[in-house]
């Protein structure tokens, strides 16, 4: 069996630069798939794209798939033969495979025995079945948005011009998309537009690179980022390289070259984020900061050309460049006129959400929250109702309605502006802290209860009509809302009880259509967003669901059991004790054991018990004091010492005694074993 690498390329207009990467691997795995479920082997799939084609090459992919031996089953025995001849149904299945009924074989199953036959079936050769892979990895195709052009019936996310399959160096007869596959590709539009004649899969990149195309993905970043850093050491500056910026950048060239442009130094007397915001949105320039970290009035864009004369692309980005700021510094200047508490009134008028009111109605809610907040952790609350008050009114701003990336920023700018407190025009950013996961939390405690209010507010409400998250659709990014508010209490040390904020924000809404058992919904819901938050910290399913067995509502307390849980299981004696955890929870299961842990000291009769109940009762008095502490860690650590004894007691002692009394003095030692470990978390779920 022979191999060769496989090249295919589709050609088209401008593909767009954000759903590139998604179209360049689904059309990689739509191949790879197909030649999977083919059964022809091959050594990898690698995916290529540029802003005009996506491609896939396979290496050493097998000319055909293996011949295989397939067995068909005809009619059961008892049916096939009467009387020893062979009935119609044997005759007609004979048939079908071409054999006499003398050639089938007898098929044994565990349902009884079969007429059968066996044959030796020749693999297809991989040009047959490459066409209709190829179709489907492309029907497949996760297009945003499809369009027609011309006269064509055709549909795709931009016009389609060319079509490459190479097996090796024989043209595959497939067709796909209206377009007949060839061996001709395409250079760069504007420095090779002449057609390119590949005369072998494997020269596919060279053969670009040599026209000014770098199809590869990561390689073209990488030339970006390289370019982007040695334009901003030649201007003694630091280069801001935006992950997402770069991913969008590499997606409009094909050839890129890096240049530098400046912009009027007036413009700078605008907050920074509006004109990086300006720069990245609009024209998708990497900016540049000096040592201290403040912005220079200057730009760095990736031209899709290596032009003779660079000058005149700068000055062309130049030109452009100056009305965009100039937008911006109008959008500030207009928004300055306006003291941001003279918006408030406009908040009337802008819809939350259609059930739950306006943002006015929302702020009044949100206010009696962040108070309840505030004076909790000894915040300031007339900074906090201040805050509750302003927080949203830079949504109607100029600057962020053109940017709304700028929400929150603006709003500290202006309430700085207008000589709000210091930290109320902080927490007007920090409200919408942390973004995700990993970001950081409100630092002022009046940003800590605008945060927590805003989220709280949010979730009751849509879970009060009936919106709550389902499968992948989660409109009001409520999964999101949870892991923050997690997030502020645990991060920021936040002493608080997630049932007791429930019911504040709970008591705010008025003739919510759904309100039996909302509270505890919500925060059902928000405590199981802790199985995520402790994947962040390397806690396993086990760790949290043993926490959660635990009716802890305080979201600090509930994670520094999860840590302290994560630290236990590190221990050698973690797994034995699991274990005797679980042996104790099934046998006062077993024994519908009322609870008591009221153990006689009188009825114990054997030694291991004894020493049992005494490592319980010394163990009893000094964890107390670390329970108490929130000290769980060292409780469990302490905890750890009775795997001796415990193992020793189900060694020697037998539970189940004839005795009643001595009987329900045992259960009442397990029990008061098992209560010390319940009053961390559940370790009987822990791995055994």
């Amino acid at each position: 069996m022979a191999v060769d690498t496989l090249l295919l390329e589709l050609g088209a207009e401008e593909l767009p630069p954000t759903a590139l990467d998604a179209l360049s691997d689904a059309f990689a795995a739509g191949i790879e798939k197909g030649l999977l479920e083919a059964e022809i082997s091959f050594q990898s799939v690698t995916a290529y794209a540029t802003p005009r084609r996506l491609a896939v090459q396979v290496t050493e992919l097998a000319d055909k798939q293996p011949d295989r031996e397939v067995e068909r089953r005809g009619p059961a025995l008892a049916a096939a033969f009467k009387d020893g001849t062979p009935t119609k149904a044997a005759e007609g299945f004979a048939r079908s495979c071409g054999v006499s009924v003398d050639e089938l074989i007898h098929l044994e199953t565990d349902k009884g025995t079969w007429l059968g036959f066996r044959e030796q079936q020749q693999g297809d050769d991989v040009q047959a079945l490459l066409p209709e892979i190829l179709r489907k990895a492309i029907n497949g195709l996760p297009v945003p948005k499809n369009m027609r052009w011309g006269a064509s019936r055709v549909e795709f996310s931009r016009p389609v011009h060319w079509l490459v399959a190479l097996y090796g160096s024989e043209v595959i007869a497939a067709e796909a998309l209206g377009l007949q596959a060839s061996r001709t590709t395409y250079g760069h539009r504007f420095h090779a537009p002449n057609a390119i004649q590949l005369e072998h899969a494997d020269s596919y990149l060279a053969e670009l690179e040599s026209a000014y195309v770098l199809a590869d993905r990561t390689m073209r970043r990488e030339r970006i980022r390289e370019q982007v850093l040695a334009e901003a050491e030649v201007q003694d500056a630091n280069a801001v390289i935006d992950e997402d910026l770069l991913v969008e950048v590499s997606g409009l060239v094909e050839w890129p070259v890096a240049l530098t442009g400046s912009f009027d130094e007036r413009f700078l007397e605008v907050p920074a984020e509006c004109l990086i915001s300006s720069m990245k949105a609009n024209q998708k320039y990497f900016h540049l900061l000096d040592n201290q970290g403040k912005l220079k009035p200057l730009f760095i864009t990736i031209s899709n050309i290596d032009s003779t004369d660079p000058q005149q692309v700068i000055l062309g980005n130049e030109k452009v460049i100056r009305p965009r700021l100039a937008d911006a510094a109008f959008f500030y200047d207009t928004d300055r006129k306006r003291s941001l508490a003279s918006r408030i009134p406009q908040l009337e008028s802008v819809v939350f959400q259609q059930q739950l009111g306006t943002l006015a109605d929302k702020a009044r809610r949100s206010t009696l929250i962040a108070t309840f907040i505030a004076e909790k952790i000894n915040g300031d609350v007339a900074n906090a109702q201040r805050a509750v008050a302003l927080a949203k009114c830079d949504l109607v701003t100029e600057m962020v309605l053109e940017f709304p990336e700028l929400q929150g920023t603006m709003g500290r700018y202006y309430a700085e502006q207008d000589g709000e407190p210091a930290e109320v025009a902080q927490a007007l950013e920090e409200q919408y802290l942390p973004r995700f996961a990993s970001d950081a939390i409100p630092q002022s405690l009046t940003g800590q209860a605008l945060a927590l209010a805003d989220r709280l507010d949010t979730l009751v409400g849509i879970f009060g009509i009936g919106q709550r998250p389902t499968g992948a659709k989660d409109p009001f990014a409520l999964r999101r809302a949870s892991i923050g508010v997690l997030n502020i209490l645990v991060k920021g040390d936040l002493d608080l009880d997630l049932r007791e904020l429930l019911s504040v924000a709970a008591e705010q809404h008025q003739g919510l259509p759904k309100t039996d058992g909302l509270v505890n919904d919500v925060l059902t819901y928000m405590l199981d967003r802790f199985r995520a938050w402790g994947q962040e910290e390397g806690i396993s399913a086990e760790m949290y669901l043993a926490v959660r067995a635990r009716p802890v509502t305080n979201p600090l307390d509930f994670a520094r059991r999860l840590r302290a849980v994560k630290a236990f299981a590190q221990r050698e004696e973690a797994a034995a004790l699991a274990a005797a955890n679980k042996r104790v929870s099934n046998i006062l299961s077993k024994q519908a054991h009322d609870g008591s842990t009221q153990v006689d000291k009188q009825l114990l009769q054997e030694d291991a018990e004894r020493t049992l109940f005494e490592a319980v009762t010394q163990s009893q008095a000094s964890v107390t004091p670390l329970f108490e502490a929130g000290d769980y860690q060292q409780a469990l650590d302490t905890l750890a010492t009775l795997r001796e004894p415990v193992d020793a007691f189900f060694d020697n002692v037998m539970v189940m005694a004839d005795d009643e009394a001595v009987r329900r003095n045992r259960l009442a030692l397990l029990a008061s074993l098992q209560a010390l470990f319940l009053k961390v978390a559940d370790i009987s779920l822990l791995p055994q």
